[in-house]
């Protein structure tokens, strides 16, 4: 059963406006949505939309490359987290895991969940830039740094989520963590597909034809 409070409602194309983030944060509160997802310029706005909701503010954060400084990760979040983000999503060092810099890709994590104060921290890892081995390592990396969900693509790559590496981030982290599947989910078919391989929460700016079937 696909419900409203799966979903973040996500605008993060370049060329968004504060007239199509308006309307998604108008939907968002018409439909009782789990968060609207922005970059981060958009998120004083989005917070003044949605206060006085339930509807989260949620900001990206090192989008769509994951390979800015753990500095400059950690200043966007702060200042997200002021502007008033309640969920970050920010995106791994992808490079640094395939080098086998494990303590790099953790501390990266561990640093910006630290300047999340009592936001929640979605990690994206990118799943189609990697292998399967690199999958598992990526979720046991965010799961030790302290992350609250892993999730699987920006939808800004070569490829978005797949229900197999859905399974396998869930397997991987338990059930003690949240799994987010993003990127290329068009349909109630698709959507659903990702709930039954383990997800929690879904991205995707196609929201409401989903639940609307």
């Amino acid at each position: 059963m696909l419900t409203s409070k799966l979903f973040d409602h996500t605008i993060l194309k370049a060329e968004a406006t504060k007239e199509q983030v308006e309307k998604i944060c108008k939907e968002a509160l018409t439909y009782d949505f789990a968060s609207v997802c922005v970059n981060s310029y958009y998120t004083p706005f989005v917070a003044e939309e949605l206060k006085g909701s339930d509807v989260k503010v949620c900001t990206v954060i090192g989008f769509p490359l994951g390979q800015m400084s753990t500095k400059a990760k950690c200043a966007e979040t702060e200042i997200a987290v002021a502007d008033g983000a309640q969920e970050i999503d920010m995106v791994i060092n992808v490079g640094a895991l395939k080098d086998g810099l494990y303590d790099v890709v953790e501390e990266d994590i561990r640093q910006v969940k630290k300047s999340c104060g009592q936001s929640l921290l979605k990690v994206i890892i990118e799943t189609c830039l990697l292998t399967d081995a690199e999958k598992v390592k990526a979720c046991e990396l965010s799961k030790k740094a302290g992350a609250d969900f892993v999730k699987t693509s920006t939808g800004f790559s070569t490829g978005g989520a797949k229900a197999e590496d859905v399974k396998l981030m869930r397997d991987t982290v338990g059930s003690e963590m949240g799994v987010k599947a993003s990127g290329g989910i068009h349909t109630s078919a698709e959507a659903q597909a990702m709930v039954d391989a383990g997800a929690s929460r879904l991205g995707t700016s196609a929201t409401i034809a989903i639940l609307q079937g």
